[in-house]
């Protein structure tokens, strides 16, 4: 989840306390440049991260733009809540006026009519709760004669959380490497060809002149 920059005076809470307003994404922006009305702008600075996505209005099931950040079952009342988890977050690199110049491109792409931007302190992950986000993954083996193995997994599910261990490159000087592990669970998938459930497809490519 996105910590979102607190209003002033705002109670702490482990999540985050309630935000500073978010101000309006105007019209021309991309998803690399974001125009704002005058004097918004200043709210941020060069080396900020934002999030951008639309105000909570009630609705249940998935929110986030781009890539559903939570389920909700429920109706809630904090109209940030959709920026505290959406993954459509970016770095601003520039400000000229009332234009933020982001490092990269928003993931969510051009921000949709309506969509507003906070500024994010940091972020936080939460153990437990009934919303488990999905992944794909594609893994590519190479031989030794260009030809390649693929294999799809349309949906996984990760199966515990983020784990790091520390490996020593040179106990001499200090050096370490961090070593990110990740268990996940494949979940079924309706092939549209033929209607079939399927977990992963595994796909052959052939060198180049190769025999068949």
């Amino acid at each position: 989840m996105n910590l979102l920059a607190p209003a002033g005076g705002a109670a702490l809470a482990a999540d985050g306390a309630q935000a500073a307003p978010a101000v309006l994404a105007q019209a021309g922006s991309t998803a690399g440049v974001l125009q704002l009305a005058a004097g918004d702008a200043a709210q941020f600075a060069a080396g900020s991260i934002i999030a951008v996505d639309a105000d909570y209005t009630g609705q249940t099931g998935f929110v986030g733009a781009s890539i559903a950040g939570a389920y909700l079952r429920q109706p809630l009342n904090d109209v940030d809540y959709i920026r505290r988890v959406t993954f459509n977050v970016g770095l601003v690199s520039r400000v000229d006026g009332t234009t933020l110049t982001l490092a990269q491109a928003l993931p969510g792409g051009t921000p949709a009519a309506g969509a507003k931007l906070q500024a994010v302190t940091g972020f936080v992950d939460r153990e437990g709760g009934t919303f488990y986000q999905e992944w794909s993954a594609l893994f590519v083996i190479a031989g030794v004669q260009r030809e390649r193995i693929f294999f799809h997994y349309p949906r996984l599910q990760t199966l515990g959380g983020a784990e790091e261990s520390f490996q020593p490159f040179d106990t001499r000087s200090g050096l370490t490497q961090s070593l990110l592990k990740g268990r996940f669970m494949a979940l079924p998938v309706t092939d549209p060809l033929d209607g079939e459930r399927v977990l992963c497809y595994r796909s052959f490519l052939p060198a180049p002149l190769a025999l068949v």
